[in-house]
């Protein structure tokens, strides 16, 4: 049985209960789910102050948890702390973004996000053109002040989310949308009813991702690196970063 570890690096334990639900029912009964929450930082990531945060609770998470993974889940569309993580795990560390964009932008397709959180285009912005990943990008689209009121109240997102989702499709020409957001699992098979063009939930593009990543995680080799002596971490951080980093 292989090991998932979902990390969900704000302090949000509803939704870090719902990657849990989420990965269990698409990954079935071969694989175990240790879902964790970020130990310390914002309930929601809507800043730059809350990302820089989200990252040093991902990798704190990690550290604490980590050992034994086959596989890692950074459970928050934006990656915080992604690149942190590969570079000291054993094991393939899928980020939402990475995988519902090369999944959308499958083929050549134009693609667009909608997500919740007015300051997170630009921020989404430049997580994908660092990955050189924004090549079919045409729009990102946030319709909230910040995804927590998405989660909150779903059902009332729903006319917002489809008009906005509509829209990259007719105006900017977007082959499919990418629903960006932990907060938002469900909802792209409920607004996918009547729509030609894809609607991919980010989270459930990560879990496809983690299943074909566990398949190939035999060759999987993590980089070489050097350890370096901390202060004022966690325990666990600080003997993971002197042992690995």
């Amino acid at each position: 049985m292989m090991r998932l570890l979902a990390i969900n690096p704000n302090t949000s334990h509803d939704m870090t209960a719902k990657v849990a639900r989420a990965a269990e029912a698409v990954l079935g009964n071969g694989f175990k789910v240790d879902a964790v929450s970020g130990r310390f930082g914002p309930r929601y990531i809507a800043s730059r102050a809350a990302y820089a945060i989200a990252g040093h609770a991902a990798l704190d998470a990690y550290a604490a948890h980590g050992a034994g993974a086959d596989v890692v889940l950074l459970a928050c569309f934006g990656d915080p702390g992604l690149d942190a993580i590969r570079e000291v795990a054993p094991a393939p560390v899928i980020g939402l973004v990475e995988a519902s964009a090369r999944e959308a932008g499958a083929g050549g397709r134009r693609y667009a996000i909608v997500t919740g959180g007015v300051l997170w285009e630009s921020m989404l912005r430049e997580t994908l053109e660092q990955k050189r990943l924004d090549g079919g990008l045409c729009v990102i689209r946030t319709v909230a002040p910040d995804g927590g009121m998405i989660a909150r109240d779903p059902e009332g997102a729903l006319k917002v989310l489809g008009e906005a989702c509509d829209s990259c499709a007719r105006e900017f020409g977007a082959e499919a949308v990418i629903l960006g957001g932990v907060g938002l699992i469900g909802l792209a098979e409920r607004l996918q009813q009547g729509r030609a063009y894809p609607i991919i939930c980010s989270v459930m593009a990560g879990l496809r991702a983690v299943a074909a990543a566990a398949v190939a995680s035999a060759k999987f080799s993590p980089p070489d690196v050097r350890p370096v002596d901390s202060i004022g971490l966690s325990p666990e951080l600080a003997a993971l970063l002197h042992q690995t980093n």
